[in-house]
């Protein structure tokens, strides 16, 4: 049975008296929710479309709040940047240490697949932060775990990220559509350059995959042969076989 407020309610209805509208509860502001917002904000516009007026408008609040949470953008940018590179899921323990760089490796990729407007930021930025510098610890473990040397550790740990986050700029950001005062012709290029026309297919969108695994694959052999040298030079060497004397 309705309650009589139900039955007035109904009741008014059918009169035709309008109703209200409920009064939905107000989701309390919070540094995740602002992150979370900024994020699709960049995802959408770019970090140039990132303004803490459209923040404010996203968020059904005043532009001031948000500086509550984050003193300045730049605050705001390094928060964006570590909700980021937290998307980066850790590999299994029990990998292989160079099975554990190639999870890396792909899932690093398909991170900045993710915020491509972002990842500029992301490429660019110090990491100098308590998560950033926490994910770097992170890697140089995964890093040592592959080469138990600090030098060699630490240079391939370098040449990773030269090859990873290169291949992540030129495909999120795209060296194709940078600025150019005087753009060569078509014309010329067909003309001239016969071996650009031949590659030029190879350097779009569709290829991007097999391109990244060749170039990565390659990479993580040199990691692997230098990973196994390394191994074979620490072992000892066999103890002399003693023969018993006739």
């Amino acid at each position: 049975m309705r309650s009589g407020a139900a039955r007035r309610s109904l009741s008014g209805a059918s009169r035709g008296v309008p109703r209200r509208a409920p009064v939905l509860p107000l989701v309390p502001l919070s540094r995740e929710r602002i992150v979370a917002a900024a994020l699709a904000l960049v995802d959408d516009r770019g970090l140039t479309g990132l303004t803490t007026r459209r923040l404010g408008e996203m968020l059904g609040c005043e532009a001031m709040s948000v500086y509550h949470y984050f003193p300045s953008k730049r605050h705001l940018q390094d928060a964006m940047v570590e909700r980021a590179i937290a998307g980066i899921p850790e590999p299994a323990a029990d990998l292989d240490p160079i099975e554990r760089l190639r999870f890396i490796g792909w899932e690093y990729r398909a991170m900045a697949h993710r915020h491509p407007r972002l990842f500029p930021l992301i490429a660019l930025h110090r990491l100098n932060m308590p998560a950033g510098v926490a994910f770097i610890e992170r890697m140089l473990c995964h890093f040592h775990a592959a080469l138990p040397d600090d030098r060699l550790a630490a240079q391939a740990f370098r040449v990773f990220g030269y090859y990873v986050l290169g291949a992540a700029l030129d495909e999120t950001s795209g060296s194709a559509a940078g600025p150019s005062a005087v753009p060569v012709a078509d014309e010329f290029i067909a003309r001239e350059c016969p071996r650009l026309v031949a590659a030029a297919p190879f350097f779009r969108r569709p290829y991007f995959e097999s391109t990244f695994e060749l170039g990565f694959e390659t990479m993580l052999k040199g990691i692997a042969d230098l990973r196994a040298n390394l191994l074979a030079n620490a072992r000892p060497p066999p103890k002399p076989v003693v023969r018993p004397k006739a």
